[in-house]
């Protein structure tokens, strides 16, 4: 649910800089120009954290917030105060008010988000935006690494996607960087000198804006002790030296919530092709599983009949990745589609073992798949059946 934010302040300037301030959070930015409307707006909406500006007409703010705490149903809601005046006295006389924080104008954005994110869990707006990112757009990735050899493999190796590695080497300069531009995950060298991969990863949670950005340790592979304690203290995720690039693609995708369908999915013609990559594995049978109802249901929603799911890629094939094949089957039998099957020399042999699947007829690839006579296709209403057989 988002949160009610409440902002009492007879300037418009502020309260449209205060709206902007908050408009990438999950939050309701609320507007009243003194404190009568505020008083009246806080009853009615029951804000989660009223911004009160000290000098206004017709009811300052030093009045509304005496009339808020003296009210049992509004005196819980915590206020920050801002104020133009920043001398000590001024500031001590609005401390004890019962504030729970002041910011003295002019302010900076990030200086509100900051002291409000410690009254309020600010989540971010763009949380259901970023599920469904796609695989091919644009990912940022900061690297912490004091050992440049590395962030550039890490950057040769995830060459082929469309994502942006950065590298630094220090805790300022992460703080620099997330103050410029907030990365979609921060993988910090677990050996950086004097335990600085901690430090650094505590004040990435302390912090508003960074307390939800994904943050995987990077360390060797056999340093235990060092992955057992990044666990411990809340990493998202442990990569290990030497990198295993597919697995660290697979952990970024899904720390981020990426749609990596098109991996998998994609239309030529007028069929929709299902791929399986050659080094398919438990968790990439699991994607596919998961995507593959509402894909093949799309695919008729598009207009499209025809199904052919490309095992030619194949290295292997076990019981897990045949039960995955028999679920497409079963998937397109349901909406009368054409499934076509397309494998390679040991992917036939592999299922002429098995009673499931030894009558399952195979192609050598897409392009003869395309081209055995089959009925429906793009703006047939009736398709034939699924061509293989169980």
């Amino acid at each position: 649910m988002s949160l009610k934010i409440l902002t009492v302040d007879d300037s418009r300037a502020v309260r449209i800089i205060v709206k902007k301030a908050f408009r990438s959070y999950d939050c309701e930015v609320m507007e009243a120009s003194n404190g009568v409307e505020g008083l009246a707006l806080a009853a009615k909406e029951q804000p989660d954290i009223i911004l009160l500006d000290v000098t206004m007409p017709v009811m300052d703010g030093i009045e509304m917030l005496t009339k808020l705490k003296a009210d049992p149903s509004l005196k819980s809601i915590p206020v920050i105060m801002l104020t133009a005046e920043a001398g000590r006295e001024a500031v001590l006389r609005i401390a004890k008010l019962g504030i729970r924080d002041y910011i003295v104008k002019p302010f900076k954005e990030e200086v509100l988000i900051e002291k409000a994110g410690r009254v309020i869990d600010l989540r971010p707006a763009d949380e259901k935006v970023s599920k469904a990112k796609r695989l091919s757009d644009s990912v940022d990735i900061l690297v912490v690494e004091d050992k440049p050899i590395i962030i550039d493999q890490i950057s040769k190796g995830l060459a082929h996607l469309h994502w942006k590695i950065h590298g630094v080497s220090t805790t300022g300069g992460t703080i620099d960087f997330c103050q410029k531009q907030m990365p979609d995950l921060i993988i910090i060298s677990l050996s950086l000198p004097e335990e600085g991969a901690f430090s650094l990863f505590r004040i990435l949670r302390a912090q508003h804006k960074t307390k939800y950005v994904p943050a995987f340790g990077l360390v060797v592979k056999t340093d235990v002790e060092m992955q057992q304690k990044a666990q411990q203290l809340g990493f998202n995720s442990i990569v290990t030296k030497p990198i295993d690039f597919a697995d660290l693609e697979t952990k970024v995708a899904k720390a981020i919530n990426l749609d990596t369908s098109e991996r998998y999915f994609t239309y030529d013609e007028d069929y929709l092709i299902i791929h399986l990559p050659h080094n398919t594995n438990a968790y990439m049978l699991t994607e596919v599983q998961n995507y593959m109802k509402a894909k093949i249901a799309d695919a008729v929603d598009k207009g499209f009949y025809k199904v052919i799911l490309d095992a030619s890629r194949l290295q292997k094939i076990d019981m897990e990745t045949i039960k995955m094949m028999v679920h497409a089957k079963e998937i397109c039998q349901d909406l009368t589609l054409t499934l076509i099957l397309v494998g390679n020399d040991a992917v036939k042999g592999e299922c002429g073992a098995y009673e499931e699947t030894r009558n399952w007829t195979f192609y050598s690839s897409i392009d003869q798949a395309k081209t055995q006579p089959m009925g429906g296709g793009s703006g047939s209403a009736q398709p034939e059946a699924a061509e293989i057989e169980l």
